[in-house]
């Protein structure tokens, strides 16, 4: 029974379990939903495609983590994800072979956002969620400016194959979200930035108290956020092949925090998951795939999101929890204790 509870009381069973039932709701509504074939060297199917969408939201969502696991929140991550690739739109409109500089512009950008609402927070003690909306509104302002108000095309190919190119059979947004995701697990479990995170989260008086720099790691996070969303902008803009100032990385910053919640990281600081952040953007991708395959109207395609959203996350707060490992327990203990009927005398 200690063994039901230690694996129902995980952290990350809920969201796999939820995983699973997404997947099985698309199973029976098509019965090769998990084919995968491979056409012209490249891998197609159902699966590959949720991949290849969810990378930009899997790399957005782990720089959240972060700034949530420190008491804050970046609403800006949106606004950043359209600046840097307007960023790289203007530099590739004057020369498509500029590619190494369009990179550089975009990560630029997203760097210079993060020092900035970084400064606001850590060192001049602006509320998380001022900062970032001061970014959020001026930001989408700045990358229409970039781009003129208008949808500036990209058609560069060195820099289409970041967001809509293969390697190795796999979509090369699929490597790079594994790459990120690969960086930032030894980023925080390697070395003593997670445990720090962790400390400020659970008490940052505390941990100015012991001498521990909270404001520098602070300051760090969210440089860390503005350079994912910086990346994601840079897959969101090579996938459709053009910067849109107005409508590239719109509303991200919700499935983002969305996906962190999912995920089991607290948003009171403190407890993060790396693993659960992932799983979390899965899961909305795979909720987004569900709804359109079914033929759910889009017009309640958000109304269906946030329900699913709303269980998951009731089932994952503590009280809910164990009320659930405490039936289960009770229903193995009673199928364990009743006779078998039909048994011969």
């Amino acid at each position: 029974m200690k063994r039901i509870q230690a694996v129902f009381g995980h952290q990350l069973v809920w969201p796999v379990l939820t995983l699973v039932a997404l997947f099985a709701i698309d199973v029976a509504h098509r019965a090769n939903f998990l084919s995968i074939a491979l056409l012209d060297g490249h891998l197609f199917g159902a699966p590959i495609d949720i991949l290849n969408r969810a990378a930009p939201l899997v790399i957005v969502s782990l720089g959240m983590t972060l700034v949530i696991a420190t008491r804050g929140i970046d609403i800006s991550v949106g606004a950043i994800v359209a600046i840097a690739g307007a960023a790289a739109a203007v530099v590739l409109a004057d020369d498509p072979t500029r590619i190494g500089m369009a990179l550089c512009a975009a990560l630029g950008v997203g760097v210079l956002a993060g020092i900035w609402v970084g400064m606001l927070v850590a060192f001049v003690g602006m509320q998380p969620i001022i900062a970032t909306l001061i970014l959020m509104v001026a930001g989408r302002g700045v990358a229409q400016l970039l781009t003129g108000g208008q949808i500036i095309p990209i058609g560069a190919p060195g820099y289409l194959v970041f967001g809509g190119g293969y390697l190795a059979t796999v979509p090369c947004s699929v490597w790079i979200a594994m790459g990120v995701t690969a960086a930032t697990a030894l980023l925080v479990n390697r070395t003593a930035l997670g445990l720090f995170i962790r400390a400020i989260g659970v008490n940052p008086v505390a941990t100015r108290l012991v001498g521990l720099r909270s404001s520098a790691i602070v300051f760090s996070v969210y440089v860390f956020s503005g350079l994912t969303a910086a990346i994601a902008g840079i897959l969101a803009s090579s996938n459709v092949r053009s910067a849109d100032g107005n409508n590239a990385g719109l509303l991200l910053e919700l499935d983002a925090i969305l996906a962190v919640t999912l995920g089991g990281t607290s948003l009171l600081g403190g407890r993060f998951s790396l693993a659960g952040t992932v799983l979390g953007a899965l899961i909305i991708q795979t909720l987004t795939y569900t709804t359109y395959s079914i033929g759910v109207p889009p017009e309640a395609t958000l109304v269906v999101k946030a329900v699913v959203v709303l269980l998951v996350s009731v089932i994952q707060s503590s009280v809910a929890r164990a009320l659930l490992v405490r039936q289960l327990v009770r229903a193995f203990a009673f199928m364990k204790t009743k006779p078998l009927t039909g048994t011969p005398q």
